[in-house]
């Protein structure tokens, strides 16, 4: 090669250079986003989740995309987080769609139906049963985009001041609980109460309220319910397998670069799988101690889990009859949940019910 052909290949070579290089600065901006979360730092799980999703996109976009998260009442209150990320206020928010029932009953499609599905259940009807494609249309009315980031599995029913040993010991109790569950109980007579996790625990022990559940007694030890509340019931019939959402302005989505969607979208896959597999780490743990510190573990009298059984389904077609996107969605919720339910009876049900219920053989 002569010394002009040379020069003129490096230039060209170094022209493309200079070409491509604010080519892809320019589609790896830096952007900053804040998550405005519903729950409280102490709860390292559930809040966790939401840096997990921080951490998880900062780390696929070497550091260009930014997500800062806020605990609940850093700028708005627990409890208001869609309200936030609708309106702009915040990019987005880490929380459970259950807490808007008031608005709408769909929400807890999102989140949890009593005695529906469970964490694996929740995942795959959302993943690949047509849920997600349901909940993004319904989203779509509060300019939201909603992403699975985060499941509790099944969760504790809570802690009592009193035994509860029928149906009548829950008529007039005023009860801390999340989402559609509130419905389905004040049609046995109780006084639901919809209460953020960092507010639970002063209203149980002024006596605002009778009872309360949370999660699991991971985070239950944390908040402390075991000091002002002596039983301990299970299971929470309501929350099968929570699913913790990641709720994005439909606005900040849609001017997210294609590669910084997709790393939204597997952080997210990723605090999903981590928080699930914290709580299952940790709950036994906690429950032993929380046992060994005088906690009584009760399971709900059958009695009471029949009746809760039939107001749920009582609730749920009236529900079904008076809102259309209810409707809309319950309707092949149910089909799926009696497929899904048909094939765990088969495998799943078989091997939990034989080895949980046979001791280890000694050596």
């Amino acid at each position: 090669m002569n010394r002009r052909s040379f020069l003129t290949t490096a230039g060209a070579g170094a022209a493309a250079t200079a070409i491509a290089a604010p080519a892809i600065a320019q589609s790896n901006p830096e952007i900053r986003w804040r998550c405005a979360s519903s729950f409280p730092k102490s709860l390292d799980t559930i809040y966790g989740g939401a840096e997990t999703v921080a951490r998880r996109v900062a780390e696929i976009t070497e550091g260009k995309f930014q997500i800062r998260v806020f605990a609940a009442g850093e700028i708005v209150p627990g409890l208001q987080v869609l309200d936030a990320v609708q309106t702009g206020t915040v990019d987005c928010g880490h929380t459970a769609s259950y807490y808007y029932v008031g608005k709408d009953a769909t929400f807890a499609f999102d989140a949890a139906i009593p005695f529906g599905l469970n964490a694996r259940q929740q995942m795959a009807w959302m993943a690949h049963g047509g849920g997600m494609e349901l909940l993004r249309e319904f989203f779509k009315g509060y300019n939201v985009v909603n992403f699975m980031a985060g499941n509790t599995g099944t969760q504790m029913g809570g802690w009592f001041r009193k035994e509860i040993k029928s149906v009548d010991d829950l008529k007039g109790l005023k009860f801390r609980i999340g989402g559609f569950a509130g419905k389905v109980v004040s049609k046995l007579g109780a006084v639901p109460q919809q209460i953020a996790g960092g507010d639970i625990y002063p209203s149980l022990e002024k006596g605002t309220i009778d009872a309360a559940e949370w999660i699991g007694p991971y985070d239950d030890e944390k908040l402390g319910f075991n000091k002002v509340a002596k039983y301990y019931y299970y299971p929470g019939w309501w929350e099968g397998g929570l699913n913790v959402s990641m709720l994005v302005n439909q606005q900040r989505w849609d001017t997210l670069p294609k590669h910084y969607q997709a790393a939204l979208e597997t952080a997210c896959s990723d605090a999903t799988l981590a928080m699930l597999a914290k709580y299952d780490v940790e709950n036994m743990k906690a429950l032993r101690r929380l046992i060994g510190a005088g906690a009584v573990l009760r399971p709900f009298p059958r009695e009471v889990m029949q009746a809760c059984y039939q107001a749920a389904f009582e609730t749920y077609a009236e529900e079904a009859a008076r809102n259309e996107k209810f409707r809309t969605i319950y309707e092949p919720w149910s089909r799926f949940r009696e497929e899904e339910y048909l094939w765990f009876r088969v495998a799943e049900n078989s091997f939990d019910n034989f080895v949980y219920a046979t001791p280890t053989p000694k050596k």
